[in-house]
């Protein structure tokens, strides 16, 4: 292997690793509060206007820990293809509710990393950090695929370069 090579594939490796700590970090902190908090969270979903009333308490709920282990299954890099996928859809629901309500003029509360209905308020500067998580999201899955198909072209080489 060439030394450019082990170069990149350092790079890529450094890359892959930090994202996906990023990532692990955003989606337990946003957990946290969510979970002691259900009751305030349930109200920062209804405020968004964009789910039956049936589903709001049943997404306050769930939401959270579904959060949580995400960000657990990234933290201890477990599960990738499906944490990196899942983080990417979920950060793109996050981001198109949030320009959404945005367009529709809402003053609501965020309800991303604090429950408190006075705190972070949804505005430009919280469209583009959940797009900078969307981008986060997004090569963390890409890299995850370069990951797995690299390793699997290697066994395949490494295969077929015992056979007789």
């Amino acid at each position: 292997m060439s030394r450019k090579q082990i170069s990149t594939d350092a790079r890529l490796t450094l890359l892959y690793h930090v994202t996906r700590l990023v990532m692990a970090g955003v989606f337990i902190y946003a957990s946290i509060d969510k979970i002691i908090h259900p009751d305030l969270f349930a109200q920062a979903v209804y405020n968004y206007q964009v789910l039956p009333g049936y589903l709001v308490n049943l997404t306050a709920l769930i939401l959270p820990w579904l959060e949580l282990i995400l960000g657990a299954c990234l933290l201890v890099n477990r599960w990738m293809a499906g944490a990196s996928a899942l983080a990417a859809v979920l950060m793109a629901l996050f981001v198109g509710m949030i320009l959404f309500n945005l367009a529709r003029g809402l003053d609501i509360s965020c309800g991303c990393f604090s429950t408190a209905p006075d705190e972070d308020p949804i505005t430009a500067m919280t469209l583009a950090r959940d797009i900078l998580f969307l981008i986060f999201s997004l090569g963390l899955a890409g890299l995850v695929f370069v990951k797995r198909t690299h390793c699997i072209g290697k066994t395949i080489l490494a295969n077929e370069k015992r056979k007789p």
